[in-house]
């Protein structure tokens, strides 16, 4: 199980600077779940970082069909 800690801990780190293209309340958010995924089992966590990306990118997603939406309109 240390190798999966390692795993977990490699990849939290690769995310160093993802919190900052965060808003402040999701920066929050994500800080906060990744302090619980140093703490908890690697697949929970695996699959917490999983469903925040999904998240996230939805956001974006629906962000951009919005942008989108206004410039058909013009």
């Amino acid at each position: 199980m240390s190798s999966d800690k390692d795993i977990l801990t490699k990849e939290i780190e690769s995310w160093a600077g993802f919190e900052y293209t965060l808003r402040k309340e999701n920066r929050i958010l994500f800080e906060e779940m990744l302090d619980r995924c140093k703490k908890t089992e690697f697949v929970d966590c695996a699959a917490a970082l999983f469903l925040v990306l999904l998240f996230e990118q939805q956001k974006m997603i629906n962000e951009l069909i919005r942008k989108l939406d206004k410039v058909d309109r013009i």
